[in-house]
């Protein structure tokens, strides 16, 4: 279904007032039963992500860690069962694999003698079970587990639903028999920034002939699509020419602004909405 740029508001304002738990999610799908749940569930990552940047700083200073830290220190020794890491990100509005983080560095820079390096933190996350101490390997992993938009395991997922959509629309482009070349053959041949496929011969897509396609497993609002404009498209319409973008969980109407910067970059399926279909229809034809 095509989501209009005010649905797309109406959608995002309701998400002002809920935590991002799998509850509210539920909830959400409820009031806007007609929306799939990839394309809500990308609205709520989006959401909360922005809102998390907004308010990061915040989190970050010596006295709000050394804040945190003294109340989960206390909440574990009153019950270190209990999801305290978990409750006090979702107290203070801020995501838990985040919170979990800023604990973990607190804690080794208090019980080891040199600080821990990013990697080092990255794994102890991605495998709690490395963590020196049982409690806060405990904590951690429910806010791993717990965390629906930041965090390893949410990386995991995205990568992966990354993948599955990148292989359905290879399959696709093999049932039309067309010719293209794929990230991996093209790194192979030196390319360092790479389309997911690049049409050995281009096919027509109303009215505009097009060159690569990129796949994106994601809701395209206004904010992605500009980075995804300046980190990727741009560079690609330079050397390889005009473009179909298929997003497989929709895009809101864009801004004129957001329009023209996609005409001008050569990137159709866009003014519109990204919509896989639109790439189906002309595939098939």
């Amino acid at each position: 279904m095509i989501l209009t740029k005010a649905q797309y508001e109406e959608i995002a304002q309701c998400l002002v007032s809920v935590p991002p738990t799998r509850q509210s999610l539920r909830k959400l799908k409820q009031r806007f039963p007609s929306q799939s749940q990839a394309t809500l569930l990308s609205i709520f990552s989006q959401e909360y992500q922005k809102h998390i940047k907004r308010t990061h700083a915040k989190h970050h200073t010596s006295e709000a860690i050394e804040s945190y830290y003294q109340r989960y220190l206390n909440g574990v020794v009153k019950n270190g069962a209990a999801p305290v890491l978990l409750d006090l990100a979702n107290e203070v509005d801020y995501a838990p694999s985040l919170m979990a983080r800023l604990i973990l560095e607190r804690f080794l820079q208090e019980h080891e003698e040199t600080a821990p390096s990013k990697s080092v933190i990255n794994s102890m996350l991605r495998d709690p079970s490395q963590i020196p101490d049982g409690v806060l390997a405990n904590q951690v992993y429910q806010c791993i587990v717990n965390d629906c938009c930041y965090g390893p395991l949410v990386d995991c997922i995205k990568h992966a639903i990354g993948h599955e959509h990148e292989v359905l629309l290879r399959d696709l482009l093999l049932e039309k028999n067309l010719s293209f070349l794929d990230e991996d053959q093209l790194r192979a041949k030196g390319y360092d920034k790479t389309p997911d496929f690049i049409l050995q011969v281009p096919i027509a897509v109303e009215g505009h002939i097009i060159h690569w396609i990129e796949s994106k497993a994601s809701f395209g609002d206004e904010c992605s699509h500009h980075a995804y404009l300046h980190d990727q498209f741009w560079s690609y319409w330079n050397r390889d020419g005009i473009s179909q973008c298929c997003g497989w969980c929709g895009t809101p109407g864009l801004s004129n602004s957001s329009a023209s910067a996609s005409q001008s970059a050569g990137i159709t399926g866009v003014r519109k909405h990204f919509l896989p279909g639109i790439l189906m229809k002309c595939v098939c034809k």
